[in-house]
């Protein structure tokens, strides 16, 4: 039995694609899932003979993701107009082209992500593979050196260990055997030391005042807390303390709102079982916003131009209660 898939004939499609002298860039929305994948597609392409780079769609700012640029080295840049220009292949890891309008404007030779697949929105690339059913991206690419008989040196192999954890969050989330394998494989060349650093650099001091906003603002909408922090300088913070309330017994989810950049950001955990958060965040805000994602994490981004005059905080607890079709109370 094969430790991980029988890859050979989709690997020679893929390498097909990577001709020496191309210069490629891949894009992706930066957390420790897709850094750590783009840094294993940037390390297979490079073997091509090919020139790499990483682009980013979202400004970094939460710790842990900075640790991981500072400590694995991974030479990521804001994707702008003059970054796309200097190169002529493109590749997507971690995400559809639908799940950002900047993904939308390339032309993707290679696409490669565990997120849901939305009917409606079918992927167009030359190379395409999505697997919903896995934890990570990571394992994914991790099968694809493995393939290769690429030995993944220590740190890619820190951030791969490190993409599956953060991703199945230490596998209490959805994963398959395929996630475990990769994590045991890995971790015969992954530095430990480094991935304690990295997972450690977790909170800033600044982003305290927005838990004490989430703690003030919450109300329960049925079993599920809702919770509003204002204007945030960066919506990595609302996934932090979304994961935090799922800590809270008895929760079965939550959901956490503030505003970014001229958008309504609400980000929403649940435990998996009683309600499918991706299904739920696109049955509320699909219809005006971008909405979506796993079973038990999701996000939803509307820009405040179209709820016209109309209060975020109210605006967006006023959906949930309706799309809860219960009436909510104070905490």
């Amino acid at each position: 039995m094969a430790y991980f898939r029988h890859l050979e004939e989709q690997m020679k499609r893929m390498l097909a694609l990577a001709v020496k002298g191309d210069r490629w860039l891949i894009t992706i929305n930066a957390d420790p899932d897709s850094l750590a994948s783009a840094m294993a597609l940037r390390h297979i392409l490079t073997r091509r003979g090919c020139t790499v780079g990483i682009g980013q769609v979202n400004e970094i700012k939460r710790l842990d993701n900075l640790a991981m640029v500072r400590y694995l080295n991974i030479p990521t840049h804001r994707l702008i107009p003059n970054l796309i220009a200097q190169y002529d292949r493109f590749a997507l890891v971690d995400s559809q082209p639908h799940h950002h309008p900047e993904f939308e404007k390339l032309h993707y030779a290679i696409v490669i992500d565990h997120h849901p697949l939305v009917p409606e929105k079918p992927v167009k690339a030359d190379y395409v593979d999505i697997k919903p059913e896995y934890g990570a991206t990571c394992t994914i690419l991790t099968e694809y050196l493995y393939t290769l008989k690429l030995r993944p040196p220590k740190l890619l192999a820190t951030g791969l260990v490190f993409g599956i954890k953060s991703d199945t969050q230490g596998f209490e989330r959805k994963f398959v055997d395929a996630d475990i394998k990769a994590f045991q494989y890995l971790n015969k060349y992954a530095d430990s030391a480094l991935i304690k650093r990295i997972a450690r650099s977790e909170y800033h001091l600044d982003w305290l005042r927005y838990f004490s906003r989430a703690f003030y603002t919450q109300r329960r909408i049925g079993q599920a807390i809702f919770a509003f922090v204002g204007r945030v300088e960066n919506p990595d913070v609302l996934v932090i303390i979304a994961d935090f309330f799922t800590r809270v017994h008895g929760i079965p989810w939550n959901a956490v709102a503030g505003i970014y950049l001229e958008k309504l950001v609400i980000i929403f955990r649940g435990d998996g079982r009683r309600k499918n958060m991706g299904q739920f965040a696109s049955c509320l805000f699909g219809d005006i916003g971008s909405a979506g994602g796993h079973k038990d994490a999701a996000r939803a981004e509307i820009e405040l131009k179209h709820i016209l005059d109309r209060d975020p905080e109210k605006y967006a607890a006023d959906r949930l209660i309706r799309g809860c079709g219960i009436k909510a109370k104070k905490s």
